[in-house]
């Protein structure tokens, strides 16, 4: 038997922990909707998950958020928002029915006091920065209260634990130098942290907002049971907080940490699933190489074929959804303008303008390659490398980009805005002779610019499995040249359209607030039927 390392038997305690806590045998009542209001609201909510679609890892999160935006319109009691708020979120599918215990719902409420304790510490305290900078933290604080509520009602132990071990792991392999010969190292605080925001991004691609709360319990790590002294000096000091946690978010070397974690995420995704199976006799399995060995094998295999589920829903989600929108926009905006200000509209371009961006969307998602055959012996190697304890360490050296001055920079920035006109100019031209209007042109663009971005995007998650390094040719640097410009604009456009999405924004306002006033409605009317029903004799 091979000696496993001693952070890798901390790992596997973590996991027995959580394992532990999914069989607790003390009986707590638990939390019940009514089994047909939830069939309405889940229905619901998957339809509206179309419309506005979000990577399947946001989901949930973003849901949270919404709906605690829809409970603090409606209610001002924090007891009965608590209350409305994780039984909307059950009844929307995004928990479990008969699953949630009933005290956390009084865990939801002290977390909804604190965070409201803090917003109101900075209004006090509104000569600290402008109103458009608090209104970016009220934002940011609303967020972080979905991410705490999503920890309370679903704890992510065995999912910290092993971001806290693969930061472990590369926080000492990761060097970082400047300069062309070996100057002087990044200090250790700082790469922690790099790391650390590295990881969550690559290993479960965490948002900001996610990576921003795990910082905050970092800093404060008595951070759910804050006494009110402490309280009000986080309120005081809340922009100088976010600020810092802004700053190491977006660090210069940022994407060069985020570059080696993803490449070498695959092989710590593989040891978690592998431990999770049975978390008991997981430390007794892998300690023999051969059955680790199969053990890997099974673990990528199983989730390759998760990876391609996600993507082919990736695909038809995120299809519908660009379809749906491209139809009610060409309905509310493009037809008018072109009927009451060009004098008609053309049937075969609005056809064309319709039907490509999602087609050319869905054959981005159906083109992706999975993973080479050498991969996998790759991932079996580096996994083993990482479960046992071996005296010499791999080093990943991070090397400071050097500035470009002058007349270089000069070119390659003319070479760039070039490949901006002319990317964009050949799609103008060739849709000018399609005969489209002025405004089909910006929304066909707008459109084409969103879906490279997107595409991109999930081609991204398709390569989460590969940890090899991928070879492009001739026509892959061509096809960047003009590409590169229209995923620019669209991750631009796409920042823009969350927040400014004016469909999604007539959906929250005319249909959500009635819809779930609907249902809690059904469901309090079904619950006085069974009343009167049980009083018959």
């Amino acid at each position: 038997m091979t000696e496993i390392s001693p952070p890798t038997k901390k790992l596997i305690n973590q996991y027995q922990t959580w394992y532990q806590s999914l069989n607790s045998k003390e009986e707590m009542p638990t939390i019940h909707v009514d089994e047909v209001a939830s069939a309405i609201a889940s229905f619901y909510e998957k339809i509206r998950g179309i419309i506005d679609w979000k990577e399947e890892h946001l989901l949930r999160k973003s849901a949270i958020e919404r709906i605690l935006k829809q409970t603090l319109f409606l209610s001002t009691d924090i007891k009965e928002m608590a209350e409305s708020l994780v039984f909307e979120l059950i009844r929307s599918g995004h928990f479990p029915n008969d699953k949630i215990e009933e005290k956390k719902i009084e865990e939801v409420k002290k977390s909804l006091e604190k965070y409201l304790f803090v917003f109101n510490q900075l209004s006090l305290n509104s000569e600290v920065c402008s109103k458009k900078i608090k209104n970016k933290i009220y934002d940011w604080l609303l967020a972080l209260t979905a991410c705490e509520i999503e920890e309370i009602l679903s704890s992510s132990i065995k999912e910290l634990a092993l971001i806290e071990y693969m930061s472990e792991s590369l926080t000492e392999k990761i060097e970082v130098w400047q300069g062309k010969i070996i100057q002087k190292k990044m200090p250790k605080e700082e790469k922690e942290i790099q790391v650390y925001i590295a990881v969550q991004r690559a290993l479960f691609k965490l948002d900001d907002n996610t990576i921003s709360y795990h910082l905050l319990t970092k800093k404060y790590p008595n951070w759910f049971n804050l006494l009110e002294s402490q309280l009000k000096e986080i309120g005081k000091n809340i922009y100088f907080i976010w600020e810092e946690i802004n700053k190491n978010l977006h660090h210069p070397l940022a994407e060069k940490f985020y570059k080696v974690c993803e490449k070498y995420d695959t092989v710590y995704l593989i040891l978690g699933d592998i431990i999770s199976q049975n978390p008991v006799e997981a430390e007794k399995k892998i300690k023999e190489p051969t059955l680790l060995e199969n053990l890997i094998k099974d673990a990528y295999q199983a989730r390759l074929k998760k990876l391609k589920g996600r993507l082919l829903r990736a695909a038809i989600y995120s299809t519908i959804s660009i379809f749906i929108t491209k139809i009610l926009l060409a309905l509310a905006i493009e037809i008018p303008f072109d009927k009451y200000f060009l004098g008609g509209f053309n049937k075969s371009s609005l056809l064309f303008n319709i039907t490509i961006p999602p087609l050319l969307m869905f054959l981005l998602v159906l083109t992706i390659k999975p993973p080479s055959k050498e991969n996998l012996n790759v991932v079996v190697m580096e996994t083993i490398k990482i479960i046992y304890e071996k005296e010499k360490k791999d080093n990943y050296i991070i090397k400071v980009p050097k500035k470009r001055w002058g007349f270089l920079n000069f070119l390659i920035s003319l070479f760039y805005l070039f490949s901006f006109i002319l990317s964009f100019g050949i799609i103008i031209w060739g849709l000018k002779k399609l005969h489209f209007g002025i405004l089909s042109i910006i929304i066909f663009l707008v459109f084409f610019s969103l879906i490279a971005f997107t595409g991109l995007k999930i081609r991204q998650r398709s390569k989460e499995l590969n940890i090899m390094e991928e070879k492009t040719g001739f026509l892959g640097f061509l096809i960047d040249i003009f590409s590169m410009p229209f995923v620019i604009v669209g991750r631009w456009l796409s920042q823009q359209w969350s927040r400014f999405n004016i469909i999604v924004v007539l959906i929250t306002a005319l249909i959500d607030i009635p819809f779930h006033l609907f249902v809690e409605l059904l469901e309090n009317w079904r619950t006085f039927l069974k009343e009167k029903k049980e009083e018959i004799h």
